[in-house]
C-alpha cells in the first residue's frame, strides 16, 4: 500500500474530507502522520510520502519540497484551479495532478443558472424595487423571459462549459467569446462563437466565466459596458478582477436600464461603502456559487475515486496537464 499525507488548510479540510471521504481513501493509502498544514511539512515525513491528498491552501510543489520528497507520484487537490501548487519542477518531475475542478465547475453552473433564469424574469429589479419603494411594483411587462432570449458566455472552460450544458436544456439562444476553445466543442454544446465585442452588444445577459490573467484583467472595460442591450445583465461568478469595477459603476450609475449580479468583486468583499451596495441595479452576493460547506465532500469523494483509478492503473479523469492548465477555468 502506498504512503499518504494529508496536507492543507487545516479549517477547511473537514469540509472536503468528510469521515466517509477519508474512509474511502485510507482503504487505499496508507496515511503517516495527522493533517498537517504545508507549514509542518519536514523532510522525514516527505521522504515516504507517495500521494499528497490536499484543497485549498497546499503545499506548493517547489524544488525544495520535491527533494525531500523523491518518492512522490501524484498529488489529489480536491479543489479547483491547481495553478497555487504546480510548478515548472513538478511537472518537469512527471508528477500527476488530479483536481475537483469539475464538481466546483457543475456547482457554479447551478447557480449561474438560477440568476440567468431570474435576470430574465427581472427578478432582482422587482425585489430592490418594491425595498426601495415600500411596496409591490406592478409588472413592467418588459421581461425578456428564457424562450428564445440570447446568453452570453464569456468562457468555455470548465465553469462555462458546464454552465452551457445546462442553459441548453432551455428555450435560449447562447453564445459565447472564447479564443481558445475548439470550435467542435462550442458547436456540440449549441454555442455559437463571437467576438467579445459582439457578446456584450447582443447578448440579454453576459456571464463572465474566465480566469483571470494578464489579458483579462479587467478586460470588461467601460466600452464593453455601455455597449450592452437595453435591459441586459450582467452575471459575474469567476472572479472580479475581470472587471473594471469603477467603470462598472459609472455605466450602472449612467443606465439604470442595466443590472449587475456580482458573487465575485475586486477587493472580495467590497469595501465597506463601496456603491456597489447602494446601486439600485446591483447585487452583491458573498461567493455562494461554489460548493459551500458539505457540499465540498463531492470534492472529497472524487478524489478518492481518483485514487482508485490511480492504484488500478486505469486513466484518471480529472488529470491536469501542463499544456491545458495555464487557461483552464
Amino acid at each position: 500500500m502506498l504512503n499518504g499525507l494529508y496536507v492543507m488548510d487545516l479549517a477547511r479540510f473537514p469540509d472536503v474530507y468528510g469521515d466517509e471521504e477519508r474512509a474511502a481513501i485510507e482503504q487505499q493509502l496508507q496515511i503517516t502522520a495527522p493533517p498537517l498544514a504545508p507549514a509542518e511539512l519536514t523532510p522525514a515525513l516527505l521522504a515516504d510520502v507517495d500521494v499528497l491528498v490536499t484543497a485549498w491552501g497546499g503545499p506548493q510543489l517547489t524544488a525544495e519540497l520535491l527533494a525531500f520528497a523523491s518518492r512522490l507520484q501524484l498529488v489529489l487537490y480536491g479543489a479547483g484551479s491547481v495553478r497555487s501548487i504546480v510548478t515548472p519542477e513538478s511537472w518537469a518531475r512527471g508528477i500527476r495532478v488530479t483536481t475537483a475542478n469539475e464538481v466546483i465547475a457543475a456547482s457554479v453552473a447551478e447557480f449561474t443558472l438560477a440568476q440567468v433564469l431570474y435576470a430574465l424574469k427581472h427578478g432582482w429589479r422587482y425585489v430592490l424595487g418594491s425595498r426601495a419603494r415600500h411596496e409591490s411594483l406592478p409588472r413592467a411587462s418588459n421581461e425578456p423571459g428564457a424562450d428564445g432570449s440570447v446568453v452570453g458566455l464569456m468562457s468555455l472552460g470548465a465553469t462555462g462549459r458546464a454552465t452551457a450544458r445546462l442553459l441548453g436544456r432551455h428555450e435560449l439562444t447562447l453564445q459565447a467569446y472564447d479564443p481558445y476553445v475548439d470550435p467542435a466543442v462550442a458547436a456540440d454544446l449549441g454555442v455559437r462563437l463571437v467576438s467579445l465585442e459582439e457578446l456584450f452588444a447582443t447578448s440579454d445577459v453576459v456571464s463572465l466565466h474566465a480566469p483571470v490573467l494578464p489579458d483579462t484583467r479587467k478586460v470588461v472595460s467601460a466600452e464593453l459596458l455601455g455597449s450592452m442591450k437595453h435591459d441586459a445583465t450582467l452575471i459575474n461568478t469567476a472572479r472580479g478582477a475581470l472587471i473594471d469595477e469603477d467603470a462598472l459603476v459609472s455605466v450602472l450609475q449612467e443606465r439604470l436600464d442595466l443590472f449587475a449580479v456580482l458573487d465575485v468583486t475586486d477587493p472580495e468583499p467590497p469595501l465597506p461603502g463601496s456603491p456597489l451596495f447602494s446601486l439600485p441595479n446591483a447585487v452583491v452576493t458573498p461567493h455562494l456559487a461554489g460548493t459551500l460547506n458539505t457540499e465540498r465532500r463531492r470534492q472529497g469523494r472524487l478524489m478518492a475515486e481518483e485514487l482508485a483509478r490511480f492504484l488500478a492503473g486505469e486513466p484518471l479523469q480529472h488529470e491536469v496537464f501542463e499544456s491545458t492548465q495555464a487557461r483552464s477555468a
